[in-house]
């Protein structure tokens, strides 16, 4: 058990909340002007951990905060140690222990599959493909090409998306297109650490194991989640240059190659930061 002192658990509390809010601030300011971010606000939407539990740090496993820690009390997670308050695993709801379970397993999977690394973004081209204009999820931005250019694009590429959570995005004369066909319940045999959004989910593992997982480890696994976004946003088929992002262009081959190997650098990203969640997730079923 590493016991912290008031002073210093407070000010890793505070370091937190101020790495949190370069996020969580613009994020709130725009929704109170009405304003739409086609890129960043998928962080918020998609993923729905709320800006205010995002800011509220945990200590994490085997660490006792000594002091005046009444506060982390009020949640049923944590308990009173001799060393001071720290989160316990002790009873841990069943149907939590089952999904933590779950995870550790989809997660250790993913470590020792190899990383696949030709989809080149086409994922998001399969979203509109034969779309009626109004129909287009961001249609307050221009498409890089007509629909029937973007049509051919996806129909001469080999559509190979191993996440479920981008497939059933599909428009439905895509979905046959694709070589997989991951469904709910197949998802993690599919999920590998090449692909863009398994390594985004590494934020949602993050947060669905709070309070257990550090402060510190969801802001790590947010912070590549985000890098992630822009470069997936980049490689679409919008045009958002107007909001400073250039366009990554997959239909051609420096393109895709270029995507390949944002692709190699977040799944080197991402695999330390998928120790630490296994880590966490083995700590919860040891107890």
């Amino acid at each position: 058990m590493i016991v912290l002192q008031q002073e210093d658990w407070r000010a890793r509390r505070h370091a937190h909340e101020l790495r949190v809010r370069q996020w969580t601030d613009p994020h709130r300011a725009r929704a109170l002007r009405g304003e739409k971010h086609p890129v960043y606000d998928f962080l918020f939407s998609y993923y729905s951990f709320r800006p205010g539990w995002f800011r509220t740090w945990h200590p994490g496993p085997e660490v006792a905060l000594a002091g005046d820690a009444e506060e982390f009390l009020r949640r049923p997670e944590y308990v009173r140690t001799p060393e001071g308050v720290a989160v316990s695993r002790t009873n841990l709801p069943e149907h939590r222990r089952e999904f933590v379970l779950w995870l550790r397993e989809m997660l250790a999977a993913m470590r020792t599959r190899p990383a696949f690394l030709s989809c080149f973004g086409i994922h998001e081209w399969a979203m509109v493909y034969r779309q009626k204009p109004e129909d287009v999820r961001h249609n307050a931005y221009p498409l890089r090409f007509p629909p029937e250019a973007i049509d051919g694009i996806v129909e001469n590429a080999a559509v190979c998306c191993t996440h479920f959570d981008a497939f059933r995005f599909f428009t439905p004369p895509a979905r046959p297109l694709n070589r997989q066909q991951p469904t709910r319940r197949t998802s993690q045999d599919f999920e590998q650490r090449g692909c863009l959004h398994a390594n985004m989910d590494l934020y949602k593992w993050a947060y669905k194991l709070a309070p257990f997982s550090r402060g510190e480890l969801v802001a790590d696994c947010f912070a590549l989640a985000r890098e992630i976004r822009e470069v997936d946003m980049r490689a679409s088929p919008y045009d958002f240059r107007a909001i400073g992002f250039d366009p990554i262009p997959v239909e051609t081959a420096e393109g895709r190659a270029a995507y390949e190997q944002y692709q190699r650098a977040f799944a080197g990203r991402g695999e330390p930061l998928r120790d630490r969640l296994i880590g966490v997730c083995e700590w919860l079923l040891a107890g």
